[in-house]
């Protein structure tokens, strides 16, 4: 799963991961890893609505996407004009306390993130195949401000039963991710196949959402 596939999916509007109404488990936890101050980080962040929650909790945010059309999108749906720039290796769109940077998560340093305080992760980590997952945390880490915290919601199921994306990506996994790296520490584990009705209908005869706060 390369670039393309993302981009791909974007520019046909296959896009079934993206939610509509706010992230409940959001709304829920925030409050466990909701800074003073400081910027909020969402990588790999579509066109979510919960960047503007995010903002109206106090804090400016900034996103991390991959496609322009996603960019554009979340700005476009929620009547917003955004000024835009370009901040070599990403493109920049901004208004009203959101950002969204344009590009490869990959290409971004610590001076990116030099402000940021929290982190919320519903859809990059499930996004990634196990060959790119390590390869993700490895880089959070790297980047992020030392004390900055994450909340971060996973997949849990039988993936034999269903393929990815969204990919299971269980406790153990987590744990294994982060170690040496984090403070790891499980917030709630929820049954969550009745409200998640597409899973079902791919294969799936369980699935759990974890979620969990890192301490970096």
């Amino acid at each position: 799963m390369d670039k393309e596939f993302w981009l791909e999916r974007w520019a046909r509007n296959e896009i079934g991961f993206h939610q509509g109404d706010i992230n409940p488990h959001l709304r829920r936890f925030w409050h466990e890893a909701a800074p003073a101050s400081g910027r909020v980080f969402v990588p790999l962040c579509g066109k979510s609505r919960d960047l503007l929650w995010l903002r109206d909790q106090g804090c400016p945010v900034l996103g991390v996407e991959l496609s322009a059309i996603a960019a554009q999108a979340f700005f476009e749906e929620n009547g917003l004009t955004p000024v835009r720039q370009s901040k070599p290796p990403f493109e920049s769109f901004e208004a009203r306390g959101v950002e969204i940077l344009c590009g490869d998560f990959f290409n971004l340093d610590a001076a990116h993130l030099k402000d940021v305080t929290a982190v919320y992760d519903r859809a990059a980590l499930v996004a990634l195949p196990p060959e790119l997952r390590a390869r993700y945390a490895a880089h959070l880490a790297d980047i992020l401000p030392s004390g900055a915290q994450l909340l971060l919601v996973t997949f849990d199921y039988d993936q034999k039963e269903m393929g990815g994306p969204p990919f299971s990506v269980p406790v153990a996994e987590v744990e294994a991710l982060f170690a040496g790296r984090a403070a790891i520490r499980q917030l709630a584990r929820i049954d969550a196949l009745a409200d998640n009705p597409r899973f079902r209908e791919r294969g799936a005869s369980r699935i759990e959402e974890h979620v969990f706060l890192l301490t970096f």
